[in-house]
């Protein structure tokens, strides 16, 4: 039998993010043929999976008895999926989950691999596994939010992550369409459900961080890393003299529509501007920690050895920004990470005068994790000091 499409569409993104693609990129390509229904299907086998996965893999290594990282990927990825809708999913029928990777599977040219598959999860719907939540947080990750949140935090963070993310748009100071809901940020409504109309989506941790600059109509304004270029646009609600930058070509170019300069910069060497900013953005590139629910592969892809890698780059950038920051200006550094070495340490190595910081955790606050700090100019520092 045929696989159900929303079934086909999810297991070829999933089989696209092991090698590599990001999740909601991976489903756009694969979903550009389904109805809205089967998206929706699709949709919810992907990131639960991903986002399930060390459970999943878990109960996949107790009825198999065998090393799940030793699995085929396809094989492995047609278990999980099926598996996540066995567990996760009442509306879906068992054994049209369990018909469908086996078939999956055999069409992925594991056709030896086929009744594998089957005895697995024909085992699991008559063996339940009661598997613990936290294999779903690798433990790494969960050790290093214990150390810093402490224990009852940490499992609340990994818990969140686990949930599908709420949906928040941007309306700036415009109409809020039918029953979007006001938050405590300015601008920003949570929609719970229908269609954002003309309105973007973004989280509302990610509009805390732009009201932090205080921008004032006519200040100069620099975004140093403005790709996908949300926070740009949210800065320009104000008229204000801006440029905006990012280091890929294809990245910038996704600025253009702003109608402001852009320019494509690598932000850890010193910025090529002979001016000086009032105002100055630096969302810096980081891990990503505080968006699990959102990107649910970072988990899965992440090793400690990066935050180190993160953390030198993020202080080059900082650095050269607020070199280039007016005195008496004001430069906010964000990150959607949770780790201290991207956040706090971050800032305390650049040594600039900290005005205010922000700190958004998952299941604590609304939306994904984010950090901000509010720093200005050392020429500040340096007139009080005197």
């Amino acid at each position: 039998m045929k696989p159900a499409p929303a079934r086909q569409a999810a297991f070829g993104a999933l089989l696209a993010i092991d090698r590599g693609a990001w999740s909601a990129e991976a489903l756009a390509a694969k979903s550009t043929q389904l109805d809205s229904r089967d998206a929706g299907l699709a949709s919810d086998i992907v990131f639960g999976a991903l986002r399930r996965r060390g459970e999943l893999d878990a109960a996949i290594g107790i009825y198999s008895k065998r090393a799940v990282e030793k699995l085929d990927s396809a094989v492995r990825i047609a278990l999980e999926m099926a598996l996540y809708q066995i567990r996760f999913l009442d509306r879906v029928p068992s054994h049209a989950a369990v018909n469908d990777s086996v078939e999956l599977a055999r069409r992925a040219g594991k056709a030896s691999a086929a009744a594998f598959v089957n005895a697995i999860l024909r085992r699991a719907i008559r063996e339940p596994l009661e598997i613990p939540e936290p294999l779903s947080t690798p433990a790494w990750l969960l050790d290093r939010w214990t150390t810093q949140y402490g224990a009852d935090t940490a499992l609340a963070i990994g818990h969140a992550s686990l949930s599908p993310p709420e949906r928040f748009i941007r309306v700036g100071n415009a109409q809020p369409p039918e029953g979007a809901e006001p938050t405590d940020i300015p601008g920003c409504f949570r929609l719970g459900h229908g269609d954002a109309g003309a309105f973007r989506f973004q989280d509302i941790g990610s509009q805390a961080v732009v009201p932090l600059l205080r921008l004032e109509p006519g200040e100069t304004f620099l975004d140093v890393c403005a790709s996908p270029g949300n926070k740009t646009a949210q800065a320009l609600e104000n008229p204000l003299r801006a440029i905006a930058c990012d280091l890929h070509l294809s990245r910038a170019r996704l600025l253009l529509p702003l109608g402001i300069p852009v320019v494509t910069l690598d932000a850890t060497q010193p910025l090529p501007f002979a001016r000086r900013f009032d105002r100055i953005l630096v969302d810096a590139p980081c891990s990503g920690t505080g968006t699990l629910a959102r990107n649910p592969e970072i988990k899965w892809r992440l090793q400690p050895a990066d935050i180190e890698d993160l953390q030198r780059r993020q202080i080059a950038i900082l650095r050269n920004a607020l070199d280039r920051l007016a005195p008496g200006g004001r430069l906010v550094y964000s990150t959607c990470s949770l780790e201290r070495e991207e956040n706090q340490d971050v800032v305390a190595a650049c040594g600039a005068p900290v005005i205010e910081t922000m700190e958004r955790l998952p299941s604590r606050d609304p939306g994904d994790g984010f950090f901000a700090a509010v720093l200005t100019s050392f020429q500040l520092l340096n007139e009080t000091g005197r």
